[in-house]
């Protein structure tokens, strides 16, 4: 099994690296000053929201959070085992969703500002009662199976071929009530994990 990641090291590495302050980090990031402290003593695991959220103060993505050192390439094509999987990293303190959800990126996305993903969710599998919001913009298609979406106070259930596009401001939330697979290929801007 692999190695717990130090969520609490990494990030106090980082605010230091910026030269900054607890108290600099929280104002930039705008959450309490003590969650910061707290998180770099891994006295309290943050969630994805509130993580994304503290990495916005550093202008750094979740991907670049948790794989420090991805080298930059310019590769253009590339195959299934290629893609970076991101779904330990968006669930690691939950072991059910670790189960159900899968997410794959393709490519550096920061380095071309585009952030495309494969994404398999089994049934059952849900984002989570608290919705997601970051500061992008995003939309995918349904290549297999039926997915509820949930943006705002919106809910569809998209089958096979349906799609969606939306501002990712807007509160949302992914379930697949169905009793099968569903895949999707979505595509956000900036790119937030």
């Amino acid at each position: 099994m692999q190695d717990e990641f130090d969520v609490g090291g990494r990030l106090k590495s980082l605010r230091q690296q910026f030269g900054l302050s607890q108290r600099q980090l929280a104002e930039a990031a705008n959450v309490p000053h003590g969650q910061i402290s707290m998180i770099e003593r891994n006295h309290s695991s943050p969630s994805v929201a509130s993580l994304r959220k503290i990495l916005g103060g550093l202008n750094m993505s979740m991907s670049e959070f948790f794989e420090p050192e991805a080298p930059t390439t310019h590769q253009v094509f590339f195959t299934p085992v290629e893609l970076r999987d991101l779904t330990s990293a968006l669930y690691q303190d939950n072991d059910a969703a670790l189960r159900m959800i899968t997410i794959k990126q393709v490519g550096d996305a920061k380095a071309h500002g585009l952030q495309v993903l494969h994404e398999l969710y089994e049934p059952g599998a849900d984002t989570g009662e608290t919705m997601i919001e970051h500061e992008a913009n995003e939309g995918g298609i349904v290549i297999e199976g039926e997915l509820e979406i949930t943006v705002g106070d919106a809910t569809r259930v998209l089958k096979a071929g349906d799609a969606y596009l939306f501002n990712s401001r807007e509160p949302h939330r992914f379930r697949n009530i169905s009793d099968r697979p569903a895949r999707i290929v979505s595509a956000c801007t900036p790119p937030y994990l």
